[in-house]
């Protein structure tokens, strides 16, 4: 572990002097990649430092007990060499969980698709709460965020919704909540006060720009029509929203929120391309076994990951076991003691099979 240390802060002095080479700064890609770089192995290094100094403390004081006879001097040395050794193992822990493997998606922005399931109207309102719900979260982590299509229920609710989420390490956090979302309370137009279950889907993709993922032109099939708003009133009179379809996988996007045809197709390729890289990455994944079960991070949007009980006003995250008792302030967008359990959950599930190699 230490020599990889050693070699990371090697590798931050070469980015150093990279960044002020004129020619790199000129070289947008190869700039961004360096600031990213440079960006991963910042706090790794750091934390090195910090262990470095603790274990030279450690040094010091222990040679100052060896040749020093002043009683005040040596207890002195005593109360430093206690406080070092108390933070070796954390820091080394912290280390550890440093060095997993990184994501290379964590830092992107992030395409989200929020499908009503089973439940009828009743699905349909709660995606339009999670949506809601995520957007609150957004806001409170100065994310942005934009809509790209959305197919309205006539109730308030939503069939689907499809939006952008832009902002530093967005993937990072919202990649937990890929899955099932299950919801069990009493509607609205129940009147024997009995309580419903439904069903809403979650997907959660990295956007894709080109040097990420290429689609070939002649594996699409366009089409495009009129966008239209709730209850089928023509939003404009052109034919401006879009649809593609994949061929070869037979995936299909639309948008129509944009104003022209050339912007809709630009969201449209957009979802497009980080939906085939789902693809990929889940055919990756099962050639691999059963490591995507040990990954909470990655979950199959097919997979039931948490409930949300109105009655009861509890929250349960079936993939760590974890009922919280706080309903209207997570649906206000307050998630980040479920994100972060969640995120601590995978931490220590990849450190017992790094630690098991």
């Amino acid at each position: 572990m230490f020599d990889k240390l050693e070699d990371f802060i090697t590798r931050l002095n070469e980015i150093n002097e990279l960044l002020m080479d004129p020619d790199v700064v000129n070289d947008q890609k190869r700039y961004q990649s360096l600031m990213r770089e440079h960006k991963q192995i910042t706090p790794i290094v750091e934390k090195y430092k910090e262990y470095k100094n603790v274990k030279q403390t450690i040094a010091d004081s222990e040679e100052m007990l060896k040749s020093e006879s002043d009683e005040e001097l040596r207890e002195m040395a005593k109360e430093e060499l206690d406080e070092a050794k108390s933070k070796v193992a954390p820091i080394e822990e912290e280390l550890k969980i440093l060095l997993l493997p990184v994501d290379p998606n964590d830092e992107k922005d992030v395409i989200m698709e929020i499908r009503a399931g089973a439940g009828g109207d009743e699905a349909g309102l709660f995606a339009a709460e999670l949506f809601r719900m995520y957007s609150m979260y957004a806001d409170r982590n100065g994310y942005k965020v934009e809509v790209m299509d959305e197919n309205e229920s006539g109730i308030g609710g939503f069939k689907e919704i499809t939006y952008m989420v832009r902002g530093n390490g967005a993937y990072s956090k919202l990649k937990y909540e890929s899955g099932v979302h299950r919801v069990q309370r009493v509607p609205e137009t129940e009147s024997g006060g009995r309580i419903h279950t439904s069903t809403v889907t979650v997907a959660v993709l990295p956007e894709m720009d080109d040097i990420d993922f290429e689609v070939r032109e002649e594996d699409i099939k366009t089409d495009v029509y009129r966008a239209s708003g709730a209850g089928g009133q023509h939003v404009n009179k052109t034919e401006s929203a879009v649809r593609m379809t994949h061929i070869p996988t037979g995936i299909v996007v639309t948008s129509q929120n944009e104003r022209s045809q050339i912007q809709n197709r630009e969201v449209c390729m957009r979802v497009l391309k980080s939906k085939l890289f789902e693809l990929e990455e889940e055919k990756r994944n099962k050639e691999f076994g059963d490591l995507r079960k040990s990954q909470v991070g990655t979950g199959d949007r097919s997979e039931k990951i948490r409930t949300y009980n109105f009655p009861q006003t509890r929250i349960t995250d079936h993939r760590i076991n974890l009922t919280l008792y706080k309903m209207q302030n997570i649906l206000d967008g307050d998630l980040d003691e479920m994100i972060d359990a969640l995120i601590t959950f995978d931490q220590a599930e990849k450190l017992k099979k790094s630690e098991n190699r």
